[in-house]
C-alpha cells in the first residue's frame, strides 16, 4: 500500500452516537445531534526507574478520554446526558468511522462504556447555546466495524434530492427527480439557455 492509496479522513468522518446502558434492550443509539468536536483520546503513561542495569520502564492502566461538543438542543440523548451526570447512569458511545467500511459493507467504529464526568453548558448573549461534554470512560475501548439502520443512515449521509415527490424505482433505489453533483464531469459545465423565445 502506498502513500497514495491510504484514504485520509476528516474531523466530518467520525461521528458519536451514544446511549444509557440501561436503554440497550429498548431503543438504538442515537446520532448526537449539532456534533461540532468529538475527541477520542486513549493514552497509557509510561515511567522508568533507574536500576543498575540501566533504565526500567513501566506502563500505567490505560485512560481513554472521550469529549463531544455539541449545539445544545432537546433530543433525547442531549437529555440521556443529563440523567448520566446526574445520577451516575453508565452510558454507551460509539465513534463511527463513516468513511471506513469493510468488505460487508459495516463501518469502523470504537465503542466503550462511561459515565458523564463533566457537562459545560455555556450560554453566552448573542451566541448560540453549546454544550461541552466530557466521559470518564471505564476498562478498554473495544474495536470492530457495525452496521448502521437506514434511519441511521439518513442522519449522517443524506443524498442529493430533485423537487419531485421521493418514490421508490423498480431496484428499490430512491427516485426524487435529482442528480448528485459529479466532480470530474460537472465542474464548469454552463449550458446555455435552449429556450431563446424567453
Amino acid at each position: 500500500m502506498t502513500a497514495s492509496t491510504v484514504q485520509k479522513f476528516q474531523g466530518n468522518d467520525v461521528v458519536a452516537y451514544a446511549r444509557l446502558l440501561d436503554n440497550a434492550k429498548t431503543e438504538a443509539a442515537s446520532l448526537i445531534p449539532g456534533q461540532t468536536s468529538f475527541e477520542f483520546d486513549p493514552q497509557r503513561d509510561s515511567d522508568s526507574t533507574d536500576t543498575k542495569d540501566g533504565s526500567f520502564s513501566t506502563n500505567s492502566s490505560l485512560e481513554t478520554d472521550v469529549e463531544v461538543d455539541f449545539i445544545n438542543n432537546s433530543s433525547k440523548i442531549a437529555d440521556q446526558m443529563i440523567t448520566s451526570i446526574m445520577k451516575g447512569k453508565v452510558m454507551e458511545i460509539w465513534a463511527v468511522n463513516r468513511k471506513r467500511r469493510n468488505k460487508d459493507g459495516k463501518y469502523y467504529a470504537w465503542y466503550m462504556r462511561g459515565t458523564v464526568s463533566e457537562d459545560d453548558n455555556s450560554n453566552d448573549a448573542g451566541d448560540i447555546s453549546e454544550r461541552d461534554v466530557s466521559f470518564s470512560i471505564s476498562g478498554q475501548p473495544q474495536r470492530g466495524w457495525l452496521a448502521l439502520s437506514d434511519d441511521q443512515q439518513a442522519e449522517i449521509d443524506y443524498i442529493f434530492r430533485g423537487l419531485d415527490a421521493v418514490t421508490e424505482g423498480e431496484d428499490g433505489a430512491e427516485v426524487n427527480g435529482g442528480t448528485p453533483w459529479n466532480d470530474e464531469t460537472d465542474a464548469g459545465v454552463d449550458i446555455p439557455d435552449t429556450n431563446p423565445s424567453k
